[in-house]
């Protein structure tokens, strides 16, 4: 049996200010198209059982055109896969926050999809000889939750989908979001299992020989940045292939858990160019290294990061800001990320560790890009408010003190 394992699509989720040319956010197009071209690839591939686990959509409110756009996407896998069921669970961002609030996922219910959106259900598949245990994450968060273990007596193959936080992967780089359940070895038992299919960490990894990541197809918060740097450890450390190659999905070959990545091309790239360091240069020199970095990539309509080290004020007032404007105009987004020097930041020394601590609006600048929204919330607009309502409420009270 061949089974295909995707999670954190995500769609739905806004970024940036571009729109295309029908008016859409170009972000919210970019992650439905690569949903679109796992469909194509599965549709290849003819996997026998497909199953999603968690955070379909990026709000518990999704728009209707990412409602609409999943219901067709879905019908497709139905109409040229209808022999190979499809099994999702509600992730952290489907799952509504209050009892008063619905969800839409069951709407896919009509497509014959089994959705597990609150409690945890045992799917048994006679044709395949399969069971399989979805938990989504409101289950998963409960005090009383089920014990993730299969039926004595059952199928010959049974599969856990889930969705939480497995020890403290992602947190080095602050990769992993806020707000899922804790899961642990002991708690999952991959030993019980033929394969456990897990959602909310969005970088393709294993835990265990049979369980897996599959991580997300696009590289979305938190930390883009920290997801390729996740992804190069990974090279360094000389992981197998099929865990560092970009975003995709998974296809698993049962019994057995024979695990192959699938890639799957991005919409665009994201690109990290080499940082600088500043200490010393004066606004003309990091003019001209900043455009260096620019002239040697292909940065056009991409996703940009350039971080320039131990910038002072002065420096960061007297560069060229109208060359900088226009690699934003050109990049999809072009994030120039200028770092003060250490005797400007408000911060305590570096724990023992030796690595540096971050300030306070650099951490809430971090919890608001991770922190969930509903859809029609402009994520970029958000933050740079909540920054700028900390630095004004800073002011006032310096002003007063």
């Amino acid at each position: 049996m061949k089974l295909a394992h995707l999670a954190d699509l995500h769609l739905g989720f806004r970024q940036f200010d571009r729109q295309t040319s029908r008016g859409i956010n170009q972000r919210e197009w970019d992650i439905a198209e690569v949903f679109k071209r796992a469909v194509d690839d599965m549709l290849e591939q003819k996997p026998d059982l497909i199953v999603i686990a968690g955070d379909i959509f990026h709000s518990v409110r999704p728009t209707n055109a990412a409602i609409l756009f999943f219901f067709r996407e879905l019908h497709r896998l139905r109409t040229g896969l209808p022999q190979s069921p499809v099994v999702a669970i509600a992730g952290e961002h489907d799952t509504p926050r209050s009892t008063e609030t619905g969800t839409i996922l069951r709407l896919y219910e009509a497509l014959g999809v089994e959705i597990a959106i609150e409690e945890a259900r045992r799917i048994v598949l006679p044709t395949l000889d399969c069971a399989v245990l979805t938990v989504p994450q409101q289950a998963l968060a409960r005090a009383d939750r089920p014990a993730l273990r299969p039926e004595a007596g059952g199928p010959t193959i049974n599969v856990l989908v889930t969705h939480g936080v497995y020890g403290g992967l992602g947190e080095e780089r602050g990769t992993v979001e806020y707000g899922g359940a804790a899961l642990s070895r002991e708690l999952l038992a991959p030993e019980k299992w033929d394969y456990i299919a897990l959602g909310h960490y969005h970088t393709a990894q294993s835990i265990a020989a049979n369980a897996w990541y599959s991580g997300s197809l696009e590289y979305l918060p938190p930390n883009p940045w920290g997801q390729l740097q996740d992804e190069a450890a990974q090279r360094a450390a000389g992981k197998s292939k099929k865990e560092r190659n970009g975003k995709g999905y998974l296809l698993v070959e049962l019994p057995g858990a024979r695990v192959t990545f699938r890639p799957i091309a991005p919409a665009r790239r994201h690109i990290d160019l080499p940082p600088i360091q500043a200490a010393g240069l004066n606004a003309k020199e990091l003019d001209a290294q900043i455009a260096e970095r620019v002239a040697a990539a292909k940065i056009d309509d991409q996703i940009v990061r350039l971080l320039a080290w131990d910038v002072d004020r002065a420096t960061s007032r007297d560069l060229d800001h109208a060359a900088i404007r226009a690699y934003k105009a050109r990049a999809l987004n072009f994030q120039l990320d200028l770092r003060r020097p250490e005797a400007q930041r408000a911060t305590s020394n570096a724990g023992s560790s030796g690595t540096r601590r971050q300030t306070l609006t650099e951490t809430v600048r971090d919890f608001l890009g991770r922190r969930p929204l509903d859809a029609e919330l402009n994520r970029e607009t958000f933050v740079k408010l909540g920054v700028e309502y900390l630095e004004s409420a800073a002011s006032a009270e310096s002003g007063t003190a």
